[in-house]
């Protein structure tokens, strides 16, 4: 089974279609070639490196509130978003 975060784009370099998201302070460097018309403050799934597709603000929320209870993210980062 694979797991596809959700993380909020913070920064898009067009030249290298790579982008920077950001989940619970960890900023990480992705691609993405797999998406379309992303822009800074979309929130897309990640899956190893890859921006696999974009997802709306409550849909992330949820997705983050059950890794919460899961024990996979801390409440902190649920409350920034």
């Amino acid at each position: 089974m694979c797991l596809a975060l959700p993380a909020e784009l913070i920064a898009i370099d067009e030249a290298s279609d790579m982008g920077t998201v950001s989940l619970e302070g960890v900023k990480k460097q992705i691609s993405l070639a797999l998406v379309d018309g992303v822009k800074v403050g979309d929130f897309v799934l990640v899956h190893v490196g890859y921006a696999l597709n974009t997802i709306s603000p409550s849909e992330a929320q949820k997705t983050l509130e059950l890794m919460n209870e899961a024990g996979l993210v801390s409440a902190d980062e649920e409350a920034a978003q």
